[in-house]
């Protein structure tokens, strides 16, 4: 058997934590990806010490900044930005409202990719901006979606600030619209993070029906309720397909 050499044992141990759906301890990587215990705790300190992996509260191994900030930069692209865009476009042509993406990045979500309507009222959510995760459709989308531990850990972190008369801040209540939500595969905003202003995503996955985005459409209540808004969840869900088809191609 060939020699394996450190830096393809450190990408393994980078792609490995990335891929998990809950943190890893450094028996469980040095087990799965077959490297002594001496040599995965050596490995993981240096990425630790490196910004490409950190350790959360209970021990476990998570991405860290350096490896966060990487996804969102191959999410941004080029080529695959443009492509996505031009789905977005097609759907705002068709429904009339502003569409985007946002994917979550340290505590908040983060707009990757946006395209406005061009009717005259509209609110002013820019690529790179950042929403909070508890009052947003795309937010509670990815929240909903995480197991019961991660996402307990990520509610007990988040300051749960109220910024409108309908936002969720007990964490029981929340969890139990989570819940709806993971159900339903349709996150909401009700009003919750700006006054006026309704909110509907689906998730885009990847190839193995992991969460890796919300698409969303949002809407002035002046002009389309809550309820009008959902009717178009099985238009976004397509599109959501065809986005995933993009991310696909790049997996083969």
């Amino acid at each position: 058997m060939p020699k394996v050499s450190s830096i393809t044992r450190v990408l393994e141990i980078i792609e490995a934590v990335s891929y998990a759906s809950k943190p890893l301890s450094p028996l469980e990587l040095s087990q799965e990806l077959d490297i002594p215990k001496p040599t995965i705790h050596r490995l993981i300190q240096n990425l630790v010490d490196d910004g490409f992996l950190t350790v959360d509260i209970g021990g476990g191994i998570v991405p860290g900044k350096r490896v966060r900030n990487l996804s969102v930069e191959l999410w941004q692209q080029r080529l695959l930005f443009n492509e996505r865009q031009m789905i977005l476009q097609k759907l705002v042509d068709e429904l009339k409202e502003t569409c985007g993406i946002g994917v979550p990045y340290h505590m908040n979500m983060i707009y990757t990719n946006r395209a406005q309507t061009t009717l005259p009222l509209q609110i002013y959510l820019p690529v790179g901006a950042k929403s909070p995760m508890w009052c947003t459709a795309t937010g509670k989308l990815y929240l909903s979606q995480l197991s019961t531990t991660s996402r307990n850990k990520i509610l007990q972190g988040l300051p749960l600030d109220k910024f409108t008369k309908n936002t969720i801040t007990d964490i029981d209540a929340l969890n139990a619209e989570l819940d709806r939500i993971a159900t339903t595969g349709i996150g909401i905003d009700n009003e919750e993070f700006i006054s006026e202003m309704v909110g509907v995503a689906v998730p885009i996955l990847d190839k193995k029906s992991r969460y890796l985005a919300s698409l969303y459409l949002h809407a002035p209540t002046i002009r389309v309720s809550l309820d009008e808004l959902l009717t178009h969840v099985p238009r976004l869900q397509q599109a959501a397909q065809d986005i995933q088809a993009l991310v696909y191609d790049l997996q083969s």
